[in-house]
């Protein structure tokens, strides 16, 4: 009776000793936080979608920290203080560069702009509803010189999350004759079960022969009524 009380005793120090242990464990007290950007604007991106990485050296267990990109370009991870690896990861929008890897000392909350080189920009888009349809206007502009149009399309939701996978219309546009640097036009029919809607999210998307992902223009609001 005794060693069975003795064993009980002991069974319980241990899990209040480890109860102890979480309690104080040390949450992450610093952020890093900033955008993608190209010439210092942001870059589009589709949401879980493209990524970057943070690795910290000098621990037993390293591994890498996954940074997921906000559609708007912005990203955020809550860290340790200290000295990171941050990787632009490939099969993005932008060109693999022969060194991808930046050094970042995080202290606080820290903000870092990461500068990429996409194949293709999206400028000066405009979109324009007119009875049941809505036309974008824009110009595609190549950025690596020996980059090529796979595809350039618009998009129609009824979520701000708008891009290749959440949408209600894809529109494809004629990527075999684009001239670069001038107007482009898509025009795509409002489908049913948006027509009833105040208005829609609009968006357009560029996506290079050497990447599995597009470039975005920022998402925007058309008016239904």
């Amino acid at each position: 009776m005794k060693s069975k009380l003795l064993i009980s005793l002991v069974i319980t120090a241990g899990l209040l000793f480890t109860g102890c242990e979480y309690d104080n464990f040390e949450a992450p007290g610093a952020m890093l936080s900033g955008k993608v950007v190209y010439e210092g604007k942001a870059v589009g991106v589709r949401s879980n979608g493209p990524q970057l990485e943070l690795w910290q050296d000098g621990f037993p267990l390293r591994s890498l920290i996954p940074v997921f990109i906000n559609q708007d370009g912005t990203f955020s991870a809550s860290l340790f203080d200290g000295k990171y690896k941050l990787v632009r990861k490939g099969d993005s929008p932008w060109l693999q560069q022969a060194t991808d890897t930046i050094i970042v000392n995080v202290k606080g909350n820290t903000y870092l702009d990461v500068p990429v080189t996409p194949y293709f920009t999206i400028t000066d888009e405009s979109f324009q509803k007119s009875g049941n349809t809505v036309t974008a206007r824009f110009a595609v502009n190549k950025i690596v010189e020996n980059a090529r149009v796979e595809l350039v399309r618009l998009y129609l939701g009824k979520s701000i999350l708008t891009d290749q996978v959440q949408r209600e219309l894809r529109v494809d546009g004629n990527a075999d004759n684009l001239v670069f640097g001038q107007q482009t036009v898509i025009a795509g029919e409002i489908p049913d079960n948006l027509k009833n809607l105040d208005y829609v999210f609009a968006r357009l998307g560029v996506k290079s022969t050497s990447s599995g992902e597009y470039y975005y223009t920022p998402v925007q609001k058309v008016a239904l009524k």
